[in-house]
């Protein structure tokens, strides 16, 4: 299989989730795009005015990163809503309960 060239465009997808939905954006975008530009073209800023980057930290496959890593082909961007919840406090609610269920 031969490499692409490297000036040519490339498909990377912008993800963002809700209890509600998932969206999958796929989008073509050049060489040197950030993860910022790539968000801005998919349009979700348009669609979901919800969503706020000076506010929400996004990523790649689950990796927090800044808004000026430029992206790679196959890329997932993934925007990230922030924990209504604190983890370690709802691991200890569950532990609590279920610790009072078993006594």
């Amino acid at each position: 299989m031969a490499d692409a060239l490297p000036d040519a465009p490339f498909d990377v997808i912008v993800a963002w989730a809700v209890p509600q939905h998932t969206v999958m954006r796929p989008v073509l975008v050049a060489p040197g795009t950030t993860i910022e530009q790539a968000i801005v073209v998919s349009g979700l800023l348009r669609e979901m005015p919800e969503i706020d980057l000076s506010v929400y930290p996004v990523g790649i496959y689950g990796k927090k990163k800044p808004l000026d890593t430029i992206v790679r082909p196959l890329d997932r961007i993934e925007i990230y809503r922030p924990l209504v919840a604190d983890p370690k406090e709802s691991r200890r609610r569950r532990a609590a309960h279920k610790s009072a269920k078993a006594g």
